[in-house]
């Protein structure tokens, strides 16, 4: 029995999905929850899990297939519908060249093997001269509203070999940047598309084939067609003499030169890797893999996520110099960890053997490598950024903004979570922040001061007051900034907003937050003191009627009464709270308010029974 697996619904205003990559093939199990394809929207790219434990029997769309909600993807059962799937595609290359009719009916006679093997060669043999010209690689659609793309960063070089699903490229929109995988394997033949090129949807990218990106391919190709029986001698070839590549080659002799030169070119040599292992020119292929090995050091490597580029400046670490232990050489965050770890204990090694002028040398800046390549330089912004700095501006132009800050003595809640964060993290597994108090404290003021948590319609003139605290948070992500929701906020205690805050956070750097996460927000905190601010001004994330900043909790000298009305110096933790918010509905009584609430709720520090331990 068959299982149809379906498109999901993939949030409130999205009616449809693309399919970006099957991440399991015809024939192959799969477990219930397991990641069964990748689907992109106009919000997010998500994984879908199969909702069925089997096999996979049949695709129902193709990569790049846009599919509705709840229209058909693929059937999952036990495996019995898979075998007349595989037999259709054997059947149709088969019937395809008028050659091979007789090869068709010799399957009875199968005395003459020797006639069979040529036959089975020239067909592959003629299909890659098909590949050789090349299969064009357009931009995929990214999602429903987005109707072009621009290319960030080639991934593979022209010479180079990609497989199936091997990223190709990276691609940035107003709505996410990504990689696009290649649909085939075989040769970059031509980047049809440059760097920091914007492109159409359907238009083309790259040409990918067999054969090198040089113009001995069509060459090949002409003896292929005129006289396939050629083509087991021309096999026979490199396993005998090495020059014998060159003979049928001759017909262009302009050519001979330069492919004997252009051995360090990835594609000569990958066919002097392959010719290698039958011939005894060792000491050739040494040298012609030399400039290979070390392309793989540098920016043409096995790609490096925008997360592991950014801890590899934070921890200083050189990627140049890390071994990669993912899929094809990726450089992993572990590694860059890894190699964090291991510079400390080289640093003082080097140190021990320098004189003890070294310690007094002046102070010398360090820039790491992906600063230094900017400096100087002019790009295009990303769609993302353009999207933020275009959000930004008309925030302010809609709405009439100003920002009224408060002072929080947070003493009590800092000897608070002291007292409790090994416990917590015990208990629940994520470490205890000041963030879900002040979240709480936050929620809690919501829904005593509807004004700041409502909606004001200019045109109508109409304000709705909302009986939910869909909290946003203000997440830092390698792409830009984004904001991913806390549905029902108000309902959760601290311990519950802990750990709504690291799942958001976490699926929003990873690019795994759903697209219904992403709006849909009463008000929004952002954690300015994250970065060691004390505050700023921020701007409203429009149509809400508030943002509210957390600074950096200092300790510092203010004046407090003691317990007979006197006052007297102490050291406290103190922190400052901007709020920003819309005088089109909100005062700045309203706001001064909303702020004394939050104030004596946190510095009260009652929040004992909310950390569920």
């Amino acid at each position: 029995m068959s299982n149809s697996v379906q498109m999901p619904a993939l949030g409130e205003s999205v009616t449809e999905g693309t399919v970006t990559r099957w991440l399991k093939e015809v024939g192959e199990e799969v477990e219930v929850d397991e990641p069964l394809l990748e689907v992109s929207t106009d919000k997010v790219d998500t994984e879908i899990p199969s909702p069925y434990a089997g096999t996979l029997e049949k695709i129902l769309a193709e990569e790049d297939d846009v599919v509705e909600v709840g229209g058909d993807l693929a059937y999952i059962g036990d495996g019995s519908g898979t075998s007349s799937d595989e037999e259709a595609p054997a059947e149709e290359p088969a019937e395809a060249p008028a050659e091979e009719a007789p090869a068709e009916e010799a399957p009875a006679d199968e005395a003459p093997a020797a006639d069979e093997a040529p036959t089975e060669e020239s067909a592959p043999a003629a299909s890659d001269s098909g590949s050789s010209e090349g299969t064009e690689i357009t931009m995929p659609a990214l999602g429903e509203s987005v109707t072009e793309g621009t290319v960030t960063r080639w991934l593979k070089e022209v010479g180079e070999e990609v497989e199936v699903d091997e990223p190709l490229l990276e691609v940035s929109t107003d709505k996410v940047d990504t990689e696009v995988p290649s649909p085939v394997a075989g040769v970059v033949q031509a980047h049809l598309a440059d760097e920091d090129d914007t492109v159409e949807v359907g238009a083309p990218l790259a040409r990918i084939g067999s054969g090198a990106p040089s113009e001995s391919a069509p060459a090949e190709e002409a003896p292929k067609d005129e006289a396939p029986a050629e083509a087991a001698p021309k096999q026979e070839a490199p396993k005998e003499d090495a020059p014998a590549d060159e003979a049928p080659k001759q017909e262009a002799p302009k050519e001979e030169a330069p492919k004997q030169e252009s051995a360090p070119k990835p594609a000569a040599a990958a066919s002097a890797q392959s010719a290698s292992a039958a011939q005894a020119e060792e000491p050739v292929d040494a040298a012609a893999q030399a400039p290979a090995a070390a392309d793989t050091v540098g920016e043409n490597a096995a790609y490096v996520t925008p997360l592991v580029r950014r801890l590899a400046r934070e921890k200083g670490v050189d990627l140049s110099q890390v071994t990669g232990t993912g899929v094809g050489g990726r450089i992993r965050k572990q590694d860059v960890e890894a190699a964090a770890k291991s510079a400390p204990a080289a640093a003082p090694a080097a140190q021990s053997g320098a004189p003890a002028a070294a310690s007094k040398a002046p102070f010398k800046v360090e820039i790491p490598e992906e600063v230094a390549k900017l400096r100087g330089t002019t790009e295009k912004a990303s769609r993302i950024r353009q999207t933020i700095a275009k959000r930004m501006s008309e925030s302010l132009d809609v709405s009439a903004q100003l920002t009224q800050v408060i002072e929080v003595d947070m003493s009590r809640v800092v000897k608070l979570r002291k007292a409790n964060k090994e416990a917590f993290q015990a208990k629940h597994g994520s470490k205890l922040t000041y963030l879900p108090f002040f979240a709480k404290a936050i929620v809690e003021a919501l829904q005593v001061h509807p004004k700041v948590n409502a909606q004001y319609d200019l045109e109508s003139q109409q304000i709705t007051y909302f009986d939910h605290e869909h909290l946003a948070v203000a997440v830092d992500t390698p792409r830009g900034l984004l904001v991913p929701v806390i549905k029902d906020a108000g309902d959760l205690s601290v311990a519950g907003l802990s750990k709504a805050i690291d799942d958001v956070a976490d699926r929003t750097r990873s690019n795994k937050i759903m697209p219904d996460e992403l709006s849909g927000g009463t008000f929004t905190v952002t954690n300015i003191g994250s970065v060691g601010a004390l505050f700023d001004t921020p701007i409203i994330n429009q149509p809400q009627m508030g943002i509210i900043g957390t600074g950096a909790i200092v300790r510092r000298p203010i004046a407090v009464k003691t317990a007979d009305g006197d006052e007297a110096i102490a050291i406290r933790d103190m922190v400052y709270l901007p709020l920003t918010y819309n005088h089109q509905l909100v005062d700045g009584a309203d706001a001064g308010r909303f702020l004394q609430t939050i104030k004596a709720r946190l510095e009260e520090g009652n929040f004992e029974a909310d950390l569920d331990l």
